[in-house]
């Protein structure tokens, strides 16, 4: 089952219309978009699908949309986390998970736990979730960091666990949980700048958000790094560079929501407080698409 979850994940934005509603129409294209691209599974509601800011309603409208379109073309991940361990639990079994194949789920944020509160939340949730879970720690975003030890530990104890996502940046310890993690255990990207690397520091994959807008580009880096050639991935590596930079410079997702304006997929609309990016990116994101 793990081995589905190797590759490239696509964590999915959520488009709306000017009205702030939900695109069902450009969510359609995009899931073609990347389906077509070759990517290798679809992950819903993660933070680039601006979850924070969408209703129980439309994050499960969202869900069935994109298991309705996807048809079991590939394995789909949904995320389910917060900073409320009981409540986080609560929504694991009272979701409907028919077609889901894990579960993605942040370490909690602004309450800034001790590793024992990290460790004691997911073995929560690993008791609590009928799918396999995919840990994600991103301390940028939550404030607080997993360490390898207290993963590692996460790892040995609860079976369902079945792999991090790591967005911490931190290639010591990012090293130190592929070197010592059980056989089958997964280590997956979550920095799309600095995937190719940490795939040759033996990595499984990337859960990515460049690849809404380059799916074929960067799937195709990322299978050619986990072969071993290199210099096959370099080169798709560094012309993606650049963009990736962009789709960052003025926070996630304004920067992917404005190359896919640009690409016809989705209009440049968010929900508040995250907001488009400025006229100025906006203006090289154009300039960098119609190379």
């Amino acid at each position: 089952m793990n081995s589905v979850f190797k590759g490239t994940g696509v964590a999915l934005i959520t488009p709306f219309r000017e009205d702030q509603s939900i695109d069902f129409e450009a969510l359609t294209r995009l899931i073609d978009h990347v389906i077509s691209g070759g990517v290798d599974y679809l992950v819903v509601m993660g933070t680039t699908a601006e979850s924070p800011v969408l209703t129980a309603e439309e994050k499960n409208a969202v869900l069935q949309h994109v298991l309705k379109h996807n048809a079991y073309k590939l394995p789909v991940v949904y995320g389910i986390g917060g900073n409320n361990t009981a409540e986080v639990c609560t929504k694991i079994k009272s979701t409907d998970l028919k077609g889901v194949s894990a579960i993605l789920s942040v370490t909690p944020y602004y309450n800034k736990p001790s590793q024992e509160g990290l460790y004691q939340h997911y073995k929560a949730i690993s008791e609590a979730s009928p799918l396999p879970v995919i840990m994600y720690n991103v301390p940028g975003r939550t404030g607080c960091n997993m360490t390898a030890a207290t993963t590692l530990r996460l790892a040995a104890d609860c079976k369902n666990l079945i792999a991090v996502k790591e967005a911490s940046g931190n290639f010591d310890q990012i090293m130190q949980i592929r070197k010592n993690s059980p056989e089958n255990f997964l280590v997956i990207s979550g920095d799309d700048a600095i995937t190719m690397p940490l795939l040759a520091c033996g990595l499984d994959g990337v859960i990515s958000v460049a690849a809404n807008a380059y799916p074929k580009e960067f799937s195709g880096m990322v299978r050619a790094a986990m072969a071993g050639d290199f210099a096959s991935a370099r080169e798709l590596h560094y012309p993606l560079l650049d963009p990736i930079n962009m789709m960052f410079a003025e926070g996630s997702p304004a920067g992917i929501k404005a190359f896919l304006h640009c690409l016809g997929i989705s209009k440049n609309i968010l929900r508040l407080p995250a907001y488009r990016v400025s006229e100025e990116l906006y203006g090289k994101i154009k300039a960098v698409l119609g190379k």
